[in-house]
């Protein structure tokens, strides 16, 4: 199964959700400010599948799984995920980490054991699953602390271009105080966001087949070197390798 993702209605516009199955190779899975809780299953050795949690990527992540590994996952907008997990973002930067590790280890186990059953009920494809997801991270929505209330904000600043002291005086925080806020609520600090956040839009334009000087143009690179040094950095590859069609990764 390819990779399929829909918006989540329970969560709205703060969560979708995602399916994939391993090929032969590693998947790339790029920088998006976003954490995702994910059930991985099909390995005969844990029936039940395996619960973890991708914190925020500061650079791609190499995610490798054996052929017929499935994945569904519950994919948090930038600051949301540390509402529903109980951690500051930035204590899963760069990390994959076992949901056990953050909740009770009894209730990781049920709900493992609740994704299974879904999953062998005859649902559609992932959604059943998907679905489960979505109740328990509402649950757990419902009975924490909100969100940072300026997080909304501050994604969307940056990601209409402005710079983090417009940003910061927009939302009547300083820097220092926005950048500890963002450490919490995003995992790292705005300016990492706001490359984080730029490269998305310039790959969603590449990939509408906007021209790369383009895409520099309207994206806020300084030009197209600009952009394909940025492109290499976060990603560690070239764009137009990103852009190729999908094939496993040597």
């Amino acid at each position: 199964m390819p990779y399929q993702e829909w918006g989540s209605g329970p969560l709205g516009g703060r969560a979708v959700v995602w399916s994939r199955t391993a090929g032969a190779g590693p998947q790339r899975v790029l920088p998006d400010g976003c954490t995702d809780v994910i059930w991985s299953h099909g390995d005969p050795a844990a029936p039940d599948g395996e619960l973890f949690v991708a914190g925020p990527d500061t650079r791609a992540h190499l995610a490798q799984g054996a052929p017929g590994t499935r994945w569904v996952g519950l994919r948090f907008a930038p600051g949301t995920g540390p509402a529903v997990l109980g951690v500051p973002a930035h204590e899963l930067r760069d990390q994959r980490v076992p949901l056990a590790a953050l909740w009770p280890d009894a209730e990781v186990r049920r709900l493992a054991e609740r994704l299974a059953e879904a999953a062998d009920g005859g649902g559609a494809g992932a959604r059943s699953p998907g679905r489960l997801l979505e109740a328990v991270a509402l649950d757990r929505l419902r009975r924490a602390e909100p969100p940072d209330p300026v997080a909304g904000a501050v994604v969307a600043g940056l990601s209409g271009g402005r710079s983090v002291a417009e940003v910061a005086a927009a939302v009547g925080l300083g820097e220092r105080q926005l950048h500890r806020r963002s450490l919490a609520a995003f995992g790292y600090g705005p300016k990492t966001l706001a490359r984080v956040l730029r490269l998305n839009r310039a790959l969603d334009a590449a990939r509408a087949g906007t021209a790369f000087a383009e895409v520099a143009a309207v994206t806020g690179y300084a030009d197209q070197a600009h952009l394909a040094r940025e492109v290499r950095a976060l990603t560690g590859v070239p764009l137009g390798r990103l852009l190729a069609p999908p094939r496993p990764l040597s």
